[in-house]
């Protein structure tokens, strides 16, 4: 691994600073991705800003009806939350199926968000329910905020303080998993709310996104028929080793229908 200095950041004005002074600098949140890319050569930032210890970052609170997450909370805190738990359930769920326990015990919601993995768990998630990024000098709707293959709208100086949750909604996210990494062959998420219905997809290869065919087929009939004859294109996916583009948009088509009968039996 190539040598770099690590400094631990007190307070979001620290790393802001720290970041415009070394470019190249890259911010440690969890570091499971971070991390397993510079042992593998594939990122030498020659300077790493530990955003452990900054407290702002940390904070899980009911914000009048909404809800807000620190950017260092872990998805482990989220999906033990109480609060999540009775008011934001799906949330919960999502964050308690993510990876393997060791990995939420020390994986960020700010990292997962940051990074943009295409088959990560959380940006579908947030889309889904409408979530708002906040950063240390602006708000970014989710979606506006994703911008494709490990892309967002950040700014390489710019931080992320957490995420905005509005009131609750019935939310259901469900994924088909690949076996050793966990990550999201393909995911889906939806959640109606009182504008509509959003869908939320991930793991097709090209960054999370929401399906607008499916949102508004169920926005005009919140049942299972409203998707039949509903089919992605082959080519708004991506194949690898483990999926094909082809067998990731079946099961795109697969998982709504699952999902949607799981927000029927338990609105």
């Amino acid at each position: 691994m190539t040598p770099f200095e690590h400094r631990r950041a007190g307070r979001v004005s620290d790393a802001v600073v720290w970041l415009r002074e070394t470019p190249d600098a890259k911010l440690l949140a969890g570091g499971q991705s971070l991390l397993a890319a510079m042992k593998l050569g594939l990122a030498a930032p020659p300077l790493l800003i530990d955003l452990g210890r900054v407290p702002e970052l940390l904070v899980l609170r009911e914000e009048g009806a909404g809800l807000w997450i620190g950017a260092m909370c872990t998805h482990a805190s989220v999906a033990a939350s109480p609060l999540v738990r009775a008011r934001w359930p799906g949330l919960a769920r999502l964050a308690a199926g993510i990876a393997d326990q060791q990995v939420r015990n020390r994986g960020t919601l700010g990292g997962s968000v940051s990074n943009a993995d295409p088959a990560a768990c959380w940006p579908a998630g947030l889309l889904a329910c409408g979530a708002t990024l906040v950063t240390d000098r602006r708000e970014i709707a989710a979606n506006d905020f994703f911008r494709g293959l490990f892309t967002t709208a950040l700014e390489p100086d710019e931080v992320l303080l957490g995420a905005r949750v509005p009131a609750p909604t019935p939310l259901v996210y469900l994924k088909e998993e690949q076996p050793a990494s966990r990550f999201a062959l393909t995911g889906v998420a939806i959640a109606r709310g009182a504008d509509g219905v959003r869908v939320a997809l991930t793991g097709l290869g090209h960054g999370p996104c929401r399906w607008p065919e499916a949102e508004a087929a169920l926005t005009r009939r919140f049942a299972p028929e409203a998707l039949a004859g509903l089919a992605l294109d082959p080519q708004q996916a991506a194949g690898d080793l483990h999926a094909s583009a082809e067998y990731r948009v079946h099961l795109a088509g697969v998982l709504a229908r699952r999902t949607l009968q799981q927000l029927l039996s338990h609105p």
